[in-house]
């Protein structure tokens, strides 16, 4: 499956540890990643500085859904789920 063009949820919800260009000590659950660009595409996409979090976190129909809103609301949950 492909992502969603200008949706961004997986770059905004989930909390991501280890350090991202820019944020140095990682995110936490629903700030935007620094990396988004205004069109909600990830400026490291693809290259060796994007986090293992990230390139492992692939779009499924189930977290995506039928809109940014479900893929928002979907990926929330599951770091609620999945919080110490």
């Amino acid at each position: 499956m492909n992502c969603r063009p200008g949706c961004g949820a997986c770059c905004i919800a989930p909390s991501i540890t280890s350090p991202i260009p820019g944020m140095p000590q990682g995110k936490p659950a629903g700030v935007r990643c620094v990396q988004l660009d205004e069109e909600n595409r990830c400026r490291v996409f693809g290259k060796p500085e994007r986090p293992a979090f990230c390139g492992g976190l692939q779009a499924a129909a189930e977290m995506c859904g039928s809109s940014r809103q479900h893929a928002m609301l979907w990926l929330t949950s599951m770091e609620t789920l999945t919080a110490p």
